[in-house]
C-alpha cells in the first residue's frame, strides 16, 4: 500500500471501518486462543539423554537449567565458535528477554539462552548487550543438533539437513529456534514443544508495536533492517543470520 496515497475519510466513516476491522480482530484472537490450546495438547517425548552445558559455575545438565521451576523455555541464540558478536536478529529478540523474566520467574518458568559457542566467547557481548538473562553453552554437546538449531557437515553434504521440520536446501553454520520443556516431580524431564523461523515472531515485541502503525515493520526482507542496540547510529544495515 501506497501510504502517500492513503484514503481519507470523515469520523463516521472511520468508526465504520475500524468496526469491521475489530470483529476480524476478535476472531484472530479466538483463533489464537485455540491454537495455543492445540498447542499445549501436542504429546511430550520423554528425555532420556544426557546433554551438558557449561554455565559461569561450571558444568550444567538440562535438569540444572529448570532451576526451581517446573517449566524451561530455551532460546537458541545463533553463537558459533569463533564469533564475534551474535546474531543481531537473536539480539533484537533477546533484548526483550529480561523484562518478560521479571514476570516468567514468578510463574513458574526458567527461560534460558543456549549457544554453540564455548561460555568464556559470549561473555564479553553479553556485557557490551547489558544482558541479566541466564545464557549457557551445548558446545561438546548434541543438543544444538538434537533440537534443529545446527546440521552437522556430513547432514548438509547429503541433502538431509532439515530446518523447521523440513529439508533445506542450505543451511547456516547455526540458526534459530525455542525449545520448552517440563519437569515433573518425579524429575523426569520431557521435551513439549519448538518453533523455529517465522514462529519466534510472537517473541519479538517491538514487532507488535511495527504492525499497529502505518508503516507497519517496513522491511523487504525479515529483520534486514535490524542492528544490535548499541549500533543504531552507524549506517549500514544488519544482516540478521550471521554472527560476524
Amino acid at each position: 500500500m501506497n501510504i502517500q496515497n492513503h484514503p481519507v475519510v470523515s469520523r463516521e466513516e472511520w468508526l465504520v471501518a475500524r468496526q469491521h476491522h475489530l470483529a476480524h480482530e476478535k476472531a484472530f484472537t479466538r483463533e489464537r486462543d485455540k491454537l495455543s490450546a492445540e498447542r499445549r495438547a501436542l504429546p511430550w517425548v520423554k528425555i532420556d539423554k544426557v546433554y551438558r552445558f557449561q554455565g559461569s559455575d561450571g558444568e550444567l545438565k538440562l535438569a540444572d537449567l529448570f532451576g526451581g521451576h517446573s517449566q524451561l523455555i530455551i532460546y537458541h541464540f545463533m553463537f558459533a565458535e569463533g564469533w564475534d558478536e551474535g546474531c543481531p536478529g537473536c539480539s533484537f529478540l533477546s533484548d526483550h528477554i529480561d523484562g518478560a523474566n521479571q514476570h516468567l520467574a514468578h510463574h513458574d518458568i526458567a527461560l534460558v539462552a543456549v549457544s554453540h559457542a564455548p561460555f568464556a566467547e559470549f561473555q564479553a557481548f553479553k556485557r557490551r548487550m547489558g544482558w541479566k538473562f541466564d545464557w549457557v553453552s551445548s558446545a561438546g554437546s548434541d543438543f544444538n543438533y538434537d533440537f534443529g538449531v545446527s546440521a552437522r557437515a556430513e547432514e548438509v553434504a547429503a541433502g538431509t539437513a532439515t530446518y523447521n521440520y523440513e529439508k533445506t536446501d542450505g543451511c547456516e553454520e547455526e540458526l534459530p529456534g525455542l525449545s520448552v520443556f517440563y519437569r515433573n516431580e518425579a524429575g523426569e524431564i520431557f521435551h513439549t514443544y519448538s518453533t523455529y523461523a517465522r514462529g519466534l515472531d510472537m517473541l519479538v515485541g517491538a514487532y507488535n508495536y511495527l504492525d499497529l502503525t502505518p508503516k507497519g515493520r517496513n522491511e523487504e526482507e525479515v529483520m534486514e533492517w535490524v542492528r544490535h542496540h548499541d549500533r543504531y547510529e552507524e549506517g549500514a544495515k544488519s544482516n540478521c543470520c550471521h554472527g560476524s
